[in-house]
């Protein structure tokens, strides 16, 4: 089983399927994986068999690092197209992330003024006032919606906490339209059971929360590494096109990875 562990906390830069020239920023421990869901597609691999025994890095050691890094892009290159919070987890874990937010908008408007920030984000700790308005701040607020099932979600992303879907969805819309959402379509089974959300089944009831949200922009992917649970399928390029021509034909700027 391949698995992605990041260095801490800052790592790259890297070249995004979606972002394009990304500085990753990884708020979470650099020897393991600390977060609210447990994807069974996670890069990073199952939370039980990555849990971290390494602290947080503070705001300090982030801001320090984040400044040494962009100082030698300005001489060295490659210069950003954005600077992305993502890494070993849920990146709004962190207990100062408005702070490290407010940071990182003072240093990229110092030394890369045009670069993008970027959060990446499974959506779980939205409800909280210091976590929304942190990501009110940043240019790409990315926000993870696989499905708008409550069982699929518990069977594939499987919070590790209290997760009450209406509550993410009507939060998502409170920030009307400074969001952009992220969902991963794939296929395949897990312990016996299908986990294709490519069918009109899953695809319209989440089309209409989408609609009802407003964002920016939607992100529709499927797997891109080898997953830590066997049985995982790619979605194929005509089922993700038909499904960004559905969204498209609703006027929703739609993105496709494949």
């Amino acid at each position: 089983m391949a698995t992605v562990i990041y260095p801490s906390p800052i790592f790259g830069p890297v070249h995004s399927r979606r972002l394009g020239v990304s500085l990753g920023i990884n708020l979470l421990p650099s020897d393991g994986k600390l977060c609210t869901f447990d994807c069974l597609y996670c890069e990073c691999g199952l939370n039980k068999d990555f849990r971290p025994h390494e602290a947080l890095p503070t705001r300090e050691e982030v801001r320090q690092a984040l400044e040494e890094r962009l100082k030698d892009m300005t001489v060295n290159g490659p210069t950003p197209d954005v600077l992305t919070f993502a890494g070993n987890g849920e990146p709004t874990i962190h207990p100062h992330f408005l702070g490290i937010i407010e940071d990182t908008c003072t240093l990229r408007d110092r030394y890369f003024p045009k670069a993008k920030i970027s959060v990446l984000s499974n959506s779980t700790r939205i409800m909280k006032p210091e976590v929304f308005e942190a990501l009110c701040k940043v240019d790409n607020n990315i926000l993870k919606l696989d499905t708008v099932s409550e069982e699929y979600i518990n069977k594939v992303d499987r919070p590790t906490g209290h997760y009450e879907l209406s509550e993410i969805i009507e939060k998502m819309k409170a920030f009307n339209g400074h969001v952009i959402i992220q969902t991963m379509f794939m296929k395949g089974e897990s312990c016996g059971k299908s986990v294709d959300n490519t069918s009109d089944a899953y695809v319209l009831p989440w089309m209409e929360k989408v609609k009802e949200i407003r964002p920016s922009q939607v992100m529709i992917y499927t797997i891109d590494r080898e997953t830590p649970v066997q049985g995982l399928q790619k979605a194929t390029p005509d089922e993700l096109d038909r499904i960004a021509e559905l969204l498209r034909a609703e006027g929703i700027t739609t993105s496709v990875s494949y």
